[in-house]
């Protein structure tokens, strides 16, 4: 057999594939600082399709509505950082050290931007059923790693004594959520010491493992 030339252009079907996904990238990134910028009730796709060089109608070919895009901004960060909290939880380290690094990512997401658009679409999907389930798809995500962290450590330490592992990962959780959304109010640490109070479960945490309250296996 012969290897294929490399050099061969790519074919038009391959060219229009291509050109659609850059497109698509394009249109997703230029969302994403719009976003920042101007917030959702004050997005336009006007101004979205300005900002990434395409026409008004290559927004609705893609996406369809402005609510389908900004959801669609949103499940790329969330599927990226989901991937990232999975990576650092599965690391073998103390449960203390992966507590530290998740409140790390705290400054560092909503550094990002993505802590706001989460939020946002928190709030727009108290009054939209369709945008409520999207966000509860990805926020479940989050749990549901939460959840199945809680569950190894239960095995690996003897039990989580009353918890079940869903509420272990709703007392992990829920603290992070609300802790974003206080700092995007603009409470300062002195008003609402959100993020030291989050530290500190971590020094709750070390604790414990260190006097043995939460004992690794050896082979751990």
């Amino acid at each position: 057999m012969v290897d294929a030339d490399p050099t061969v252009s790519p074919s038009r079907a391959e060219r229009r594939e291509k050109a659609t996904a850059d497109t698509r990238l394009a249109i997703l990134a230029a969302a994403r600082a719009c976003l920042l910028t101007d917030g959702y009730a004050n997005l336009s796709t006007r101004a979205v399709a300005e900002a990434a060089g395409v026409p008004l109608s290559q927004i609705h070919y893609h996406f369809g509505s402005k609510r389908q895009l900004i959801l669609a901004v949103l499940e790329a960060e969330n599927v990226r950082l989901l991937e990232r909290q999975r990576e650092m939880f599965d690391q073998p380290q103390p449960l203390w050290v992966r507590w530290e690094r998740a409140c790390d990512f705290l400054d560092v997401d909503i550094e990002s931007g993505y802590v706001r658009i989460l939020q946002e679409m928190i709030a727009a999907g108290w009054s939209d059923p369709e945008v409520a389930s999207a966000v509860r798809g990805m926020i479940g995500g989050w749990f549901a790693l939460l959840a199945d962290v809680a569950r190894r450590e239960g095995e690996r330490t003897g039990g989580l004594g009353p918890f079940t592992p869903e509420e272990i990962a709703a007392l992990m959780g829920l603290p992070f959520l609300g802790a974003e959304a206080q700092i995007l109010l603009g409470f300062s640490e002195r008003e609402m010491p959100a993020r030291s109070a989050l530290r500190k479960i971590g020094a709750v945490i070390r604790q414990l493992e260190e006097q043995g309250g939460l004992e690794r296996d050896s082979d751990a």
